[in-house]
């Protein structure tokens, strides 16, 4: 049985992948802080391992007790305020760092270390990007910078796992329809602004599961899924 590990698996992105890999007969370890919620995952091949993504001595404790790794998909993040850079705190622009680029490498620390010494050597590590680290939108500053951060921490990780069967490979997702784009809709709203384009959560996890479900002589190094109509690409 395939094995992965999906940080944010409580809402959104996170929790609908990790259903789809469930069905799809994989085991399945789901990080996120709230134990409650997790423990609604009842399928026997769903593991619970409740911490705190930047907290690295719950991180390194949940990859030690999961065991045998073939797929992290390091999906866990937040938005921050949505604003100008002059009307951030110093506090909230930490607080999108420590969860969207240091829990990112406390979880691919973890998965690296865990596949370099598992028997068979090596595994897949999917970090979750964004179209923000392409194009992004007004008053994004906190999320636009940690998400091409996290772009770097996708490249490196590329070349450091090679010697030892370690693939690395970044989604990076534009408009699906989960809790943080239904509030930018709601921010739009109230500035009289047109609804965004947008597409379902379920087409995202079924992207990510066709980057893990790969033989290892194989990787996507980028994917870029998005809703069709989302502008993206043109010119105004």
């Amino acid at each position: 049985m395939k094995s992965i590990i999906i940080t944010g698996a409580s809402s959104g992105i996170g929790r609908v992948t990790a259903e789809h890999f469930l069905e799809q007969g994989w085991r399945v370890g789901l990080i996120a802080r709230r134990a409650d919620v997790l423990a609604e995952f009842t399928h026997e091949n769903a593991v619970a391992l409740p911490c705190d993504v930047t907290d690295e001595t719950g991180v390194d404790a949940a990859f030690e007790k999961f065991g045998h790794l073939d797929v992290l998909f390091n999906n866990a993040g937040m938005f921050g305020p949505q604003t100008t850079i002059d009307e951030i705190a110093l506090k909230d622009w930490k607080q999108v760092v420590d969860v969207n680029l240091t829990g990112m490498f406390l979880c691919a620390r973890a998965a690296f270390r865990q596949m370099r010494h598992q028997t068979p050597q090596g595994g897949r590590i999917i970090n979750n990007g964004s179209i923000s680290a392409h194009t992004p939108r007004e008053g994004s500053i906190c999320y636009t910078s940690t998400k091409h951060a996290v772009t770097g921490l996708t490249k490196t990780l590329t070349l450091d796992g090679r010697a030892f069967d370690i693939a690395c490979g970044q989604i990076d997702i534009g408009n699906a329809r989960t809790d943080l784009v239904l509030n930018l809709e709601k921010t739009r709203a109230a500035q009289g602004l047109e609804p965004l384009p947008s597409m379902a959560v379920a087409d995202v996890a079924k992207s990510v599961y066709h980057m893990a479900s790969l033989p290892p002589e194989a990787n996507v190094q980028f994917m870029m899924v998005m809703a069709t109509k989302m502008p993206h690409i043109g010119r105004g």
